[in-house]
């Protein structure tokens, strides 16, 4: 599921019988306490410049011998076993990378179960993806990666991308996804002469609260893929970017400033589909993100329809902290005052209770945005079945996860009738006429009309690994339903 362009629905680790449900997973709120102020105080002063430089410097060094390993690469010797000389420089660079790492204070990397060898596994699917820190387990194995196309003319980082011989996928060319997943599936079925390929099916930064919808595009090879779980076990979370929370460089800078930071890599068991799966990505892809989840969606699904249901009821929308404890019937802890803390932007001691209600829509349905508005809709309307432009704003901003948006274009355009209200219906039948109506009202003045409300081929701007699923014929007859449900 992805509402913005920035930008989680199954809990990857923590799995519980009973507590509060889960926050947006396109948000992430850094709260730092004045003790933690001064530390990260001290160490930008003492630690933050050596690390930073060290960094730097493991990089450059890394520069000449991926650009010489590179040089004169053509496929068919790419398919041959590694050169003795290749092999002295792949264990060189993951050395240095290593370093790299352990300057930015990852002391050890605690890596659990068995990494399947290619001929096994073909692709590795990766999952929370969170972070541009995720590069560590490719830096780790030289597994190749699907990339932006536009990555491999960044100056030195260029040059690392190419050695690992990704798959890169161009903007500029309208078939570059079909041709993307027809090299996958090559090297897929190459029987291990190819490395294998580390893919991020969420195919964009969520904050690990949950795991979202996957992207069929790594499992349209059909082959067995390796599921693995990255997660950050750290007491203070500077590592998670996603579009509403910290910037790239504000997460180095933090990230930098902590005396250690932990990461762990779990290589699951490999996954071999079905027969149904093979002929069925988005059912193989589906599969696959229940084995790497541990509480189930139904539950939370169910939970959702009791809080809509009971928010509804209610006579007043605004809540404190002890009413909120009250609607949730969950006992006023540390993690609910952080969860109430995520929606009271204002730090007035209230929150909007249909605000609590849409995020946890997204969280349980991250493949049905229209439904989440939908029912957004049934919370804000008024008797007669209309909202208001400043209802709008709230229902948007809250399901896309953007704390500023401006809903003036879209409203009027909806607004035919100038009523100065819409109705959810007005709302489809524009939204079914002008399906990338996100792109070009809402974002286009912000982000450059990168992306609109979809769930499938929005890029990952701030992640590592591109969405390549490819859109069939299918798709592009249902217009709405491919941007909205």
């Amino acid at each position: 599921m992805k509402l913005s362009s920035r930008g989680r629905g199954c809990c990857v680790a923590g799995s519980r019988e009973r507590g509060p449900p889960l926050r947006s997973p396109f948000v992430h709120e850094l709260r730092l306490s004045l003790l933690e102020k001064a530390k990260i105080t001290f160490m930008t002063l003492t630690l933050f410049p050596i690390r930073l430089f060290f960094a730097a410097f493991m990089m450059l060094l890394a520069w000449p011998f991926a650009f010489i390993a590179s040089m004169g690469s053509d496929e068919q010797e790419l398919e041959k076993p590694l050169s003795w000389w290749r092999k002295i420089v792949d264990v060189l660079l993951k050395a240095i990378m290593r370093m790299m790492w352990l300057a930015g204070g990852f002391h050890w990397i605690n890596v659990k179960g068995r990494r399947a060898l290619p001929a096994e596994a073909a692709i590795l699917t990766v999952a929370p993806h969170s972070s541009y820190f995720d590069a560590i387990p490719v830096t780790m194995t030289f597994a190749s990666i699907v990339m932006k196309a536009e990555s491999k003319d960044i100056p030195v980082w260029g040059t690392l991308i190419k050695y690992i011989r990704p798959v890169f996928v161009s903007r500029s060319d309208q078939d570059s996804r079909r041709k993307t997943v027809e090299e996958i599936k090559r090297r897929a079925q190459s029987d291990g002469k190819w490395p294998q390929i580390m893919i991020f099916p969420e195919g964009t930064c969520t904050n690990r609260s949950c795991l979202i919808t996957f992207k069929p595009g790594a499992f349209i090879p059909g082959v067995p893929v390796q599921p693995v779980v990255l997660r950050y076990p750290n007491k203070l979370d500077t590592i998670t970017w996603t579009w509403q929370g910290p910037g790239a460089l504000e997460i180095l800078w933090l990230t930098l400033c902590q005396f250690h930071n932990s990461v762990e890599i779990e290589f699951l068991p490999v996954y071999i589909p079905s027969e149904e799966e093979r002929k069925n990505p988005v059912l193989y892809a589906s599969n696959v993100r229940r084995v790497m989840a541990e509480l189930k969606p139904e539950k939370l699904e169910g939970d959702l329809d009791k809080y809509a249901e009971r928010a509804m009821k209610m006579k007043k929308e605004k809540v404190d902290l002890k009413e909120f404890s009250a609607y949730l019937e969950f006992p006023i802890s540390p993690t609910l005052e952080s969860m109430f803390a995520l929606f009271d932007e204002n730090e007035y001691g209230i929150i909007d209770i249909r605000e609590f209600v849409i995020a946890l829509s997204v969280v349980c349905k991250p493949s049905k945005t229209l439904e989440t508005i939908q029912l957004a809709f049934q919370l804000y309307q008024s008797e007669n079945g209309t909202i208001l432009k400043e209802d709008l704003a709230h229902i948007l901003k809250t399901a896309m996860g953007v704390s500023q948006i401006n809903v003036t274009h879209l409203f009027r355009a909806v607004d035919e009738e100038e009523k100065g209200e819409i109705t959810y219906d007005d709302f489809y039948r524009f939204a079914e006429l002008h399906p990338h109506f996100a792109e070009d009202y809402l974002y286009s003045d912000q982000m450059g009309a990168e992306s609109g409300l979809e769930t499938s081929s929005l890029p990952a701007p701030n992640g590592i690994c591109t969405d390549f699923s490819p859109e069939n014929a299918e798709d592009k007859k249902k217009p709405l339903q491919k941007k909205l449900n």
